[in-house]
């Protein structure tokens, strides 16, 4: 049975080190929820250790400038790992070829900078001319859908293209607003019978690269037990945290509040676990927002 908790404090002291969603935990796409922030500078002044682990398109330096401009305090986090990051990486390593064609916003081009603001030694060229896609988002996902994209898509996969998708969520909300993100033109190419391929939660690459920097920061080994996983995404946060042997938190207030009934920052038990139970996932505990 699901623990359903009223503050992370509630049980915090298990843990020295939390990875922690942003979008739907620490901010919604607006702002950052007050209450959120100060739960993770407490956990940080008792010594723990905060990575937020994102799956946003974009490098850590560019999310940390976002989380900036939203409003986020410095103390509230220790590092960041993006889905950005680790699919930076295998393109840098060329595993996607040297010449790509992008499927996103403006905003996102960051992508294809090095941390140090040096481009990737990657192309970015016209479908005919490319080695593979690289999809960060829609260009516009305020209006589109994936829909938009089949004849691209569909093009992509005749050619033999791979998809190299930098955010594996499938939708966010943006206040009040449900948006589609890169995850789901990747679902949708692969339900056409392209090849795609992820870096973010819930696939390892992005916990590796998490553990890595909590162990830099803290200068000695972490063991499963002492992390403990945040997010309001149940396929995305919930399902990576429970791949990875990781104690999980669910936030049910964010993307699930309607399927757990999560009124006033409480989810009702037994929503709550019919939805688990739906998910074929099990959560360590509840709560409807971080606070």
């Amino acid at each position: 049975m699901t623990q359903i908790i009223t503050a992370l404090s509630d049980i915090s002291a298990r843990y020295d080190v939390l990875y922690c969603d942003l979008w739907g935990c620490l901010h919604d796409g607006k702002r950052v929820h007050p209450a959120a922030a100060a739960a993770l500078t407490a956990f940080r002044k008792t010594g723990g250790t905060v990575i937020l682990v994102t799956n946003s398109p974009r490098p850590r330096r560019a999310v940390a400038e976002q989380l900036k401009g939203l409003g986020a305090p410095d103390d509230c986090y220790d590092d960041i790992a993006s889905s950005g990051d680790a699919a930076q990486a295998a393109l840098a390593a060329g595993l996607f070829g040297k010449k790509v064609h992008h499927i996103g916003p403006e905003r996102d081009l960051v992508f294809f900078q090095a941390e140090d603001g040096t481009p990737l030694d990657v192309e970015r060229v016209p479908l005919e001319d490319a080695d593979s896609v690289v999809c960060t988002g829609l260009f516009d996902d305020r209006s589109e859908t994936p829909e938009d994209y089949r004849l691209t898509l569909m093009r992509a996969k005749q050619r033999g293209l791979k998809l190299l998708c930098a955010n594996p969520d499938v939708v966010v909300d943006v206040g009040d607003q449900r948006i589609y993100c890169a995850g789901a033109l990747a679902a949708f190419y692969e339900s056409l019978g392209g090849p795609a391929y992820y870096f973010g939660k819930p696939h390892a690459p992005i916990y590796g690269l998490s553990r890595q920097r909590a162990e830099a920061i803290r200068k000695e080994q972490i063991g499963d037990e002492a992390i403990l996983c945040i997010g309001d995404g149940i396929s995305t946060d919930i399902k990576g945290g429970v791949a990875e042997g990781l104690d999980t938190l669910f936030i049910t207030g964010g993307l699930a509040a309607e399927e757990t009934r999560t009124i006033e920052g409480t989810p009702d038990p037994d929503a709550l676990e019919a939805y688990l139970r739906d998910s074929r996932l099990s959560a360590t505990a509840a709560m409807g927002r971080l606070r």
